[in-house]
């Protein structure tokens, strides 16, 4: 750890006594929303109004969480928008049973690795053109649509071109991430143009519109597909990046096609938690979940230093796997079934020692067979449960922002790799590994909650946090994402970087000081970090026919329902 730091954390960890604000549930900052007709739960206030208005139209919960993804791409770009990826589980009532929608785009097939390594670069940059792949998201809203809508998609999509016509007042976390992605974007082209106030971002309660977005929605409206990936709006994109040196192509696009996949569950604690399959890191949750169930969380207690050594070493070994295996199942063979099996969590489990941190931890090699983002949750009176997430990558993504359109491209591509012989390796019209994750919990073949923690690589380490804190812990709804969080960083990477050292965790204040002087005392190298380390989490609990709805206190978010 960084010296002082930890003395610095221990005067900012009080003890749980002292964060009590709700009587029994000590890391809890509010109540649980509760509701028996319907809930939705979203990082944007505005954006869940939208979604509880399409609700009281009648719409589906399918139609509740595109009205507010829309809304957020208006609300929230520095998370999300029509220029990135979605991923989404459904629980559909009729079939009684999950759908997942892998709504993720893939790279330029006009692009080569070979190109890019002969122009000197060892890595795909963050930004600008060569990152951009074809954005999923409206194709995704368009197949969830189709298969779960019962409103037409103009009314889906009325509230937010409303709002992006007459302005809405920009809330307080996203003003303050608007403004630093600007500094970051503001040369590239059409960002300056369509994403700032005279070149800077709109201010805290600032009125905020996009006419550009709100037209390009309409054309999505009334033509569905061919409004945005066939005709104008796909030769503006293509255009666009060809003549700013990308690759993107108009044959990308019309080509573009998302794909129904079959979620993947492991048992915990008597339930079933399930993730989409690669090119998502949802297994790495699920590989976290299967070494964990070998413990006994709970004797430990909360919080102890016991369940949090665990915890990270649990995420090391899944994290390795992460980086040699997760891919697009179309260019590579993952072993899904091994990676998640209770054979191979008990041979990864021997590799723990609960009195040391690992410095270096190998990726499996005998599997048996068989970057900012958002997340929402919403929830009917028929029953349907939806786990929607959706991102550009990097807040704002590539800053590439094709003229007239009102929106940014994704840059989902720098997360290949260009090593030559890896899974996730660099290829044309080849999907990148993803790290959006929705999830969903089923208890007895009926389904439970909707939740998901945004942020890079969090996702996976914060599904487990939020999981065991309900099931092993007993925490409610909301205070299972109050409770603080902890960050492990520096495990290898399907880029192609390798972890040195161990790694650094990450960690929240309220940890309490002698479980921080243990970890540290094991080996464990602690940073202190702000709250955007950890996440954002959403989440929708359906019990004995009520609905019960949580949002991160860390962000701007709220849950709603009537």
């Amino acid at each position: 750890m960084r010296r002082g730091a930890l003395a610095l954390l221990v005067l900012l960890a009080p003890g749980a006594e002292a964060a009590d604000r709700i009587t029994g549930a000590p890391f809890a900052t509010r109540s649980e929303v509760i509701a028996t007709q319907a809930m939705a739960a979203t990082s944007q206030p505005l954006a869940t109004q939208v979604a509880l208005e399409v609700l009281r139209q009648g719409g589906s919960a399918v139609d509740a969480a595109i009205a507010a993804n829309a809304a957020l791409g208006l609300m929230e770009p520095t998370g999300c928008g029509i220029g990135g990826d979605l991923f989404a589980i459904v629980w559909d009532p009729k079939a009684k049973a999950l759908a997942g929608y892998n709504g993720s785009g893939r790279s330029p097939r006009g692009l080569s690795a070979a190109w890019l390594r002969a122009n000197g670069y060892a890595r795909i940059p963050p930004r600008g053109p060569l990152p951009v792949s074809v954005p999923g998201t409206v194709d995704a809203w368009l197949e969830l649509h189709r298969r779960f809508g019962k409103l037409p998609l103009a009314r889906v999509l009325a509230p937010a071109i409303r709002y992006a016509r007459q302005g809405f007042p920009v809330s307080e976390v996203i003003a303050s991430h608007w403004a630093r992605n600007a500094t970051l974007l503001i040369d590239f082209p059409g960002f300056r143009e369509q994403l700032t106030i005279d070149g800077r971002a709109p201010r805290k309660g600032e009125l905020w519109r996009n006419p550009n977005l709100a037209r390009t929605l309409e054309g999505i409206a009334r033509h569905g597909r061919k409004g945005f990936y066939e005709g104008p709006v796909a030769w503006t994109i293509a255009d666009y990046l060809q003549a700013n040196g990308g690759f993107l192509a108009y044959a990308d696009l019309a080509a573009h096609r998302g794909e129904w996949v079959a979620p993947v569950a492991v048992e915990y604690r008597g339930h079933q938690v399930w993730e989409l399959p690669p090119n998502s890191q949802g297994l790495a949750a699920l590989q976290m979940l299967a070494i964990l169930e070998g413990y006994d969380l709970h004797r430990m207690g909360a919080g102890s230093a016991d369940a949090l050594h665990l915890m990270i070493e649990a995420k090391k070994l899944a994290f390795e796997d992460r980086a040699r295996y997760y891919a697009d199942p179309a260019f590579a063979r993952i072993p899904v079934a091994g990676l998640v099996s209770r054979e191979y969590a008990a041979e990864r489990r021997k590799l723990i020692d609960p009195a040391r941190a690992a410095r270096q931890v190998p990726a499996g090699a005998r599997i048996p067979d068989g970057g900012d983002t958002i997340y929402l949750a919403t929830a009917d009176a028929d029953g349907m449960m939806v786990s929607l997430i959706q991102s550009n990558y990097r807040g704002m993504g590539s800053g590439m922002t094709p003229p007239g359109l009102g929106f940014v491209l994704q840059d989902r591509g720098e997360l290949f790799s260009l090593e030559p012989d890896v899974a996730n390796t660099y290829a044309p019209g080849k999907r990148p590994f993803q790290t959006i994750i929705p999830a969903f919990v089923t208890k007895g073949g009926e389904p439970l909650l909707a939740f998901g923690v945004m942020g890079g690589d969090m996702q996976p380490q914060g599904h487990v946090q939020v999981l065991v804190n309900l099931l092993d812990f007993g925490m409610g709804l909301q205070e299972a994402g109050d409770a603080p969080r902890w960050h492990h960083e520096g495990s290898s990477e399907p880029t192609g970087e390798r972890m040195t050292d161990g790694g650094a965790v990450e960690v929240e204040s309220g940890i309490a000081r002698e479980v921080l002087r243990e970890l540290e005392r094991r080996g464990h190298d602690l940073r202190i970090a702000g709250y955007e380390s950890f996440g954002g989490y959403q989440a929708i609990m359906r019990k004995e026919g009520v609905y019960y709805g949580a949002s991160e206190s860390r962000k701007d978010g709220q849950a709603g329902g009537f």
